[in-house]
Order: C-alpha cells, then sequence, then structure tokens
C-alpha cells in the first residue's frame, strides 16, 4: 500500500477505509469501461475541433450521441458495483442525468441556441459535481486527482457556458471540443492507472 494511501486511511474509520479499498479494486477489475468513456471524449473532442464549421443541429445530435454512450458506460460501471454491495449511487445518478440529456436534445433538435447552450452547461455542472464528489470514494494511488480532473474541467466549462451563454457556434464548438478532449484524456489516464493497479494485484496474488 502506498504511503498516500496509507495517509488517506488514518483519517478514516476501518469500515469506511475497507469501503474505498473496495471501490477502488472494483474500479481497478473495470478499467476498460473508464477508458472507453475516455476514448468516446477524445473522439467527440477531436471531431468538434477539426469541423467547426458543422451546423447546430449536426453539434445538438452529435453531442447527443455521446451523452447518450457516456450515460450507458457511467450505468454499467454503477451496475457492477452494486452487484459487488459497493457504492453505486452516484454513478447511477450521473449515467441518468447523462441521458435525461440525450433525450431532450433528441427529442427537440429544433431548440434555440441559447437553450442549447444553457442545456450543456446544466449537464456539465451537475455531471462535473457528481464526478468530483465519486474521486473521494476512490484511492489517490488508483487515480483519485485524474478523476477529479475531469470532473473539475466539466464544472468550469458549465460555468463559463453559463457566463457567456451568446457565444458564436464556432467558438461554442471549440470549447465542447477542447472541454471533451481534456475530460477523454483525464478518463484515460485513470483507466490506465486503474490497469496498473489491476496488474499489481494479481502478481502478489500469484505470487502470494
Amino acid at each position: 500500500m502506498s504511503t498516500h494511501t496509507t495517509t488517506d486511511h488514518a483519517h478514516m474509520s476501518a469500515d469506511d477505509a475497507a469501503r474505498m479499498d473496495a471501490m477502488s479494486n472494483l474500479l481497478a477489475q473495470n478499467w476498460w469501461a473508464v477508458a472507453l468513456r475516455g476514448v468516446v471524449g477524445v473522439l467527440f473532442g477531436l471531431v468538434a475541433l477539426l469541423l467547426p464549421a458543422a451546423t447546430m443541429l449536426s453539434l445538438i445530435l452529435l453531442f447527443a450521441a455521446y451523452m447518450l454512450v457516456d450515460g450507458v458506460f457511467a450505468i454499467i460501471s454503477a451496475v457492477r458495483a452494486a452487484r459487488h454491495h459497493e457504492r453505486w449511487g452516484l454513478l447511477v445518478l450521473e449515467g441518468v442525468v447523462d441521458l435525461i440529456a440525450a433525450a431532450v436534445a433528441l427529442v427537440w433538435p429544433g431548440i434555440t441556441v441559447l437553450a442549447f447552450v444553457l442545456l450543456v452547461a446544466a449537464w456539465a455542472l451537475l455531471s462535473g459535481g457528481l464526478m468530483l464528489a465519486s474521486s473521494f470514494n476512490l484511492n489517490v494511488d488508483h487515480g483519485r486527482w485524474w478523476l477529479a480532473l475531469g470532473g473539475i474541467a466539466s464544472m468550469i466549462f458549465g460555468v463559463l457556458l453559463v457566463i457567456a451563454p451568446l457565444i458564436g457556434a464556432i467558438v461554442l464548438t471549440w470549447w465542447i471540443g477542447a472541454y471533451t478532449m481534456v475530460f477523454g484524456i483525464s478518463l484515460l489516464v485513470l483507466a490506465f492507472k486503474l490497469r496498473q493497479k489491476r496488474d499489481e494485484s494479481q502478481r502478489y496474488a500469484r505470487a502470494a
């Protein structure tokens, strides 16, 4: 166990420490789901940055598809956590928020640019807050700060949209692209840290 993890555990009860270890190990076993969310984020970010002249309608539908996929993977992670009797509420709530936002964008694709911007801002703030809260259920050496970084990036993006909701469509596209690139990369780094911890645990188990 690393020094960071030991320091973390020194400030919590034995039950809380055990639950954090169990949750961290569970995420490590399912690192691929985190990696897929990161890949989707990076791909969407590249499309948004390379094709800034796409119409707002196309952007709405593209972003809805991204939220749909991200929501599904968040719920998959929650189901796996529930099966192991670990904390799953924040994960499933994040997934439901993603799916609701995707449904609204798909059912009403002709909403105004302002309404779309505010919808994206609300999703980014709520989703980012849930990710940041979830990060404190993860051990430091399992990549806690990368999960927190994704949540903070999402919240900053939401605040920027609230402050300047009437920016041009191309600038909005660039903002969304930059945000999803940071979000996706942070999840990819987190995923590979989780895989590293899983591999270390398996080597330790074989050695024992």
